[in-house]
């Protein structure tokens, strides 16, 4: 992981995700919009995968919709949240299994070459180190085989970002990569012919409040180590809301911006690699050239 970047409580997380999966689906309306547009992506792409994963399922609606695309694959739904799978398990097509896997997503229990198609939908952005996950993805992949995903860039929330910051000095929003340092990644892990685009939403709220709450609904807390653990006071909380109201519509409604990342690259064959301590990948010289990559 790069020096500057956020570090994640993947213990607070997995609790907070496992307290959202109750509330989670009202809350989800950015989700859900952006797993259809996702979805839609695939119908410009020749492809029968026999083995699906979906990397942060959640509760699984856009997993169903996945299924009944591609209703003879056999489908694992993965998430670091036991609460939330057991809502994708009950949300499954009848007449199809969807197999589930508590796990972290820099770590996945699967064999090497054991999937045709990797989807994730807005959950890459809650991981400590991009570069492992992809490594791990092209690990699972079968050359020739697909990633898509999506993620959230740095301009997500930046309204509710500055406005705590002219609140006190803590970190409150948690941190986004670029695009562009994403496309860099699937480059150095050898997963080919990436494409990278970006796409900007805008949800609108009655009240700062009103936002936190809905974050709050999705389980999307801050968790960086590091971070303030104390309560904030009612001082800070209304410095914040003050500040957030500069950003106030004619309208009367107050904005949160998402910056939406969306990318897809293909599988190819595993090289023999060693990662040091550092995470450099070495890969010996007699490896080099030996992608291999079937019909489009």
């Amino acid at each position: 992981m790069e020096a500057g970047r956020q570090c994640l409580n993947k213990r607070l997380l997995r609790r907070s995700f496992n307290a959202a999966a109750v509330s989670y689906d009202a809350a989800a309306v950015l989700q859900r919009e952006v797993g259809k547009r996702l979805i839609e992506r695939l119908e410009l792409i020749r492809l029968n995968p026999r083995w699906v994963l979906d990397i942060g399922a959640g509760t699984g609606t856009t997993t169903r919709q996945l299924m009944r695309r591609y209703p003879r694959a056999r489908f694992v739904a993965l998430d670091i949240a036991p609460a939330m799978l057991s809502r994708a398990r009950r949300r499954a097509p009848l007449l199809q299994r969807l197999r589930c896997a508590c796990a972290d997503a820099e770590s996945l229990p699967f064999a090497t070459d054991s999937f045709d198609l990797v989807f994730s939908n807005l959950t890459l952005q809650w991981v400590n180190d991009p570069g492992r996950v992809f490594r791990e993805i092209q690990r699972v992949l079968r050359p020739s085989g697909l990633l898509v995903f999506t993620s959230l860039g740095p301009d997500t929330l930046k309204e509710l970002r500055q406005s705590w910051e002219c609140a006190d000095g803590y970190v409150h929003v948690n941190q986004f990569v670029d695009m562009h340092e994403v496309g860099d990644t699937l480059v150095q892990v050898r997963l080919a012919d990436p494409v990278m685009e970006m796409e900007h939403f805008t949800l609108t709220y009655r009240s700062a409040r009103d936002l936190v709450r809905e974050l709050k609904a999705l389980g999307a807390h801050n968790v960086i180590i590091g971070r303030n653990t104390g309560l904030t006071g009612r001082r800070r909380w209304l410095a914040m809301e003050a500040a957030y109201e500069r950003w106030r519509a004619a309208e009367g409604l107050l904005p949160a911006t998402y910056e939406v990342v969306y990318g897809h690259a293909w599988g190819t064959q595993s090289a023999r690699q060693r990662v040091d301590r550092s995470g450099a990948i070495h890969i010996p010289l007699t490896e080099l050239g030996r992608r291999r990559f079937g019909a489009r």
